[in-house]
């Protein structure tokens, strides 16, 4: 492969974009939970200009523009619909309305899925399931929107899914 190939899934957290984990273990765990079916799966590293992405991780007016923004957004589908919106729904009102228009990309978090991979103990329940209670861990992603912003993309490895 020589370049990106951009996310066009209808539950991709911030749409369309081209997506990158900030963190080699949080590929090597995507790589192995959604490439299961294709049994192996390839890691590329790339150098990517961030001059112009909105940093909802490491800097707090954006985190809270972009909180706003999601909050508001669902508040105003939930007026119209009386029920919470999908991933999907949000992604097609920000679309539609261009909010993210001037933005190449926006860094974003959530919490690890899977705690084994954190260092502290999960809470186990009766029935043998594990949450995890102290996700000090941040799992980052870049969404990029702009393939301009990208100025280098190498491939890195493959490896056969667990």
């Amino acid at each position: 492969m020589t370049s990106p190939i951009p996310c066009t899934r209808d539950d991709a957290w911030l749409g369309n974009a081209t997506y990158f984990w900030y963190e080699l273990e949080d590929a090597e765990e995507w790589g192995n939970i959604s490439k299961k079916k294709y049994n192996y799966y390839e890691i590329y590293v790339s150098e990517i200009d961030t001059d112009n992405v909105l940093n909802t991780v490491f800097n707090e007016e954006d985190y809270y523009f972009w909180f706003k923004q999601i909050e508001k957004v669902a508040k105003n589908i939930i007026l119209k619909t009386k029920m919470k919106p999908s991933i999907k729904e949000l992604n097609d009102y920000f679309k539609e309305r261009g909010t993210w228009d001037d933005l190449d990309g926006i860094l974003f978090q959530d919490l690890p899925t899977n705690p084994n991979k954190l260092l502290v103990k999960p809470i186990e329940y009766n029935n043998n399931t594990k949450r995890v209670v102290f996700p000090y861990r941040k799992r980052i992603q870049l969404a990029v929107y702009n393939s301009k912003i990208i100025r280098t993309f190498a491939f890195l490895k493959r490896e056969e899914c667990i």
